[in-house]
């Protein structure tokens, strides 16, 4: 297709220009376009090889020169299949060309409209790019720009990986060159990036006699440059993340911790300090030590709020560049503190009581989950979780607050990663000692729950009915019976038969919470007994593992408790044969819950307790309960005698 260029930014490149090619370059920055169109021609040239290298070098550095122009210019290039043309060019054997080459595709790689795997195209390329390394300093910091600017993910880091890039760049960290020195450190702080095949290589390679973690420590000492610095503290974070360097290594607590944290300090530069804070948030985000050595590092919690004061006040700044700069570093601050003071508080109580009583921190959570950019409001609800984890803070800020209302906002319209987050959120804020419990269900609660568990997102269907599961726990009836209605009972069947562990005990647990107290046992089962009889008996039958048949056969024991609910245990022989083999069974915790099922149906005082202990004890149950009542476990022995003492009362 045809190739229409704009002028670049940049003219100096010109003045390098040899006569040879002023012909094209002049068609280059022509306003006609028939004109533009000749300069392609330059394309032309660099591949010819009866050109003089002379004249396809200045080829090359004309054509970089115009892909630092507009993003218009890169596509054009792109469209013009400029990279394959440059590749070739790099099997040439003159030095500048290969350098002009590589210079030209570094500028067109870091366009955001390239896309990396063009690199990764020919699977030849790498290989060569390998070995034209050693060839200079400026083809080792052309290279290594090209690696990290392309390695986007795990698969471009194990092709790169593969390819030997952790030994041939290695040794690049001690260049006498500064430039290829920052280039090196940034290509393994996206190389090891939440890659543990990648860390764990780096923590043993040594240069010069020296270990690598060794190496970042230095460049991240105060009188470096910050950019090495802060690029340095991410490789040795990623590092320690993936399990490489343990959590409580000195070059962790006293040397990364620290240089991220002055990282947020007021001295730097806005977009130094968005890194430095969600670096710092990814370093801590697991540990709790790590949050409290941060929490009391250089008053950071403190530091943070300053990050929502950006765009400072208009009347403040005379500087119409200041102020775009500021907004355009404002959602990029705000969201890397919600970030951090997320990773911050959660685990220590202590922790989320400073975070929240930090200058307007619950107004500045509520105003960022109803941004409109969709990475500040993901990082405010990340925040909310974090401090809804508090017990306190549910029943004092969160409530003073009424932080439900916005969270409701967000779960009706949003993309799943905020959803799951928002959800998850939600499962705090319906325990039962929230206060926000009763608005949020009069807020049609239930009706959204239940539609999440049919969602196709796992981390969904689990939220929707943990939150079912922590609505139903001492609930009321008519709330029990609206959940029941939401779900419908094929949605019921359909996540007891779910593939995934966590969505069967959730619904399970859901059950146990819904039949409790013998009323709502009996009305629940007076309406869905049949099925919830037969949802068990497949569970209990099933290939599922201990705490999925334990929490099944809880379940039995609460219908066992019911008053009219129980008859639908003794009138089935299948589920009453089950028990009596689970009371064998070689694990105790399955044993005691068979246990608890037996107790509840031959209970003394209740209508009919004689014929039911008649039953059970023609089935063989008796001699059981004796055999159980020698045993060595001290919880099986005393149930065994609790229910024993039934037939002799």
């Amino acid at each position: 297709m045809a190739c229409v260029l704009e002028a670049p930014l940049r003219m100096s490149v010109l003045s390098e220009v040899t006569a040879s090619s002023r012909h094209y370059v002049d068609r280059l920055f022509d306003l006609d376009p028939q004109k533009v169109l000749q300069g392609v021609m330059l394309l032309y040239l660099l591949q010819q090889e009866t050109s003089s290298t002379e004249l396809r070098t200045e080829c090359a550095v004309v054509l970089g020169s115009l892909a630092m122009g507009t993003e218009n210019n890169v596509k054009s290039l792109l469209d013009c299949h400029i990279i394959p043309a440059l590749l070739q060019g790099l099997l040439s054997p003159d030095l500048k060309f290969i350098e002009a080459c590589l210079r030209c595709l570094r500028t067109i790689f870091i366009s955001p409209v390239t896309p990396e795997d063009l690199l990764y195209a020919d699977t030849t390329v790498i290989s060569h790019l390998m070995a034209l390394l050693s060839r200079s300093r400026y083809t080792q910091e052309y290279i290594c720009q090209i690696f990290s600017h392309c390695c986007k993910g795990p698969d471009h880091q194990t092709n790169l990986f593969n390819h030997g890039a952790v030994q041939n760049i290695a040794h690049l960290l001690v260049s006498t060159s500064y430039k290829v020195r920052m280039q090196a450190l940034k290509c393994f702080s996206v190389l090891a990036f939440e890659n543990p095949q990648v860390s764990m290589t780096l923590v043993n390679v040594s240069v010069d006699g020296e270990l690598l973690p060794q190496i970042f420590v230095k460049m991240l000492q105060r009188d470096k440059p910050i950019e090495m610095q802060l690029t340095s503290a991410k490789c040795l974070t990623s590092m320690c993340r993936a399990g490489a360097i343990r959590t409580d290594d000195s070059c962790i607590v006293l040397k990364t911790l620290p240089c991220l944290v002055r990282m947020c300090s007021k001295e730097r530069l806005l977009e130094e300090r968005v890194e430095g804070a969600e670096t710092l948030a990814y370093l801590i985000e697991t540990d709790v030590e790590l949050q409290r050595i941060a929490s009391i590092t250089d008053h950071l919690i403190v530091m943070l709020a300053d990050y929502f004061k950006y765009p400072s006040s208009v009347s403040a700044i005379t500087d119409i560049k200041r102020l775009d700069h500021d907004l355009k570093h404002a959602h990029e601050l705000r969201q890397a503190a919600f970030k951090l003071y997320a990773s911050l508080g959660a685990n220590d109580e202590d922790i989320r009581k400073k975070i929240i009583e930090t200058e307007n921190m619950m107004d500045r959570i509520v105003n960022g989950l109803s941004e409109s950019g969709i990475k500040v409001r993901l990082a405010a609800v990340r925040c909310l979780h974090s401090l809804s984890r508090s017990v306190q803070q549910l029943r004092t800020s969160f409530q003073d607050h009424a932080v439900w209302k916005p969270l409701m906002k967000v779960l009706q319209n949003a993309p799943n990663e905020i959803l799951v987050v928002a959800s998850s959120t939600l499962c705090n804020l319906l325990l039962e000692f929230s206060p926000s419990k009763e608005p949020i269900l009069e807020s049609g609660a239930i009706e959204l729950l239940c539609s999440l568990t049919q969602s196709e997102n796992l981390a969904l269907r689990v939220n929707g009915i943990w939150a079912l599961m922590n609505v139903a726990f001492q609930a009321e009836q008519k709330i029990k019976s609206d959940i029941l209605r939401g779900l419908s009972t094929e949605q019921l069947f359909q996540l007891l038969s779910d593939s995934d562990v966590n969505v069967l005990m959730k619904t399970l647990g859901l059950l146990r919470n819904l039949l409790s107290t013998r009323p709502h046992i009996d009305h629940i089962m007076s309406t869905h007994g049949k099925q919830i009889m037969q949802a068990v008996t497949l569970i209990l039958e099933g290939e599922h593992n201990i705490e999925v048949k334990e929490q099944t056969l809880c379940i039995l024991a609460n219908i066992a408790d019911g008053t009219t609910a129980k008859e639908l245990i003794m009138t089935n022989d299948d589920i009453l044969q089950k028990i009596k083999y689970y009371m064998s069974h070689s694990n105790a915790k399955l044993q005691l819950a068979a246990m608890f099922c037996v107790s509840n149906l031959i209970w003394n005082e209740e209508e009919g307790s004689q014929e039911r202990q008649d039953k059970l004890r023609d089935m063989g149950i008796v001699d059981i309960l004796h055999k159980l009542s020698q045993s060595s476990d001290p919880n099986l022995c005393d149930k065994a005698k609790t229910a024993l003492q039934q037939y002799l009362a």
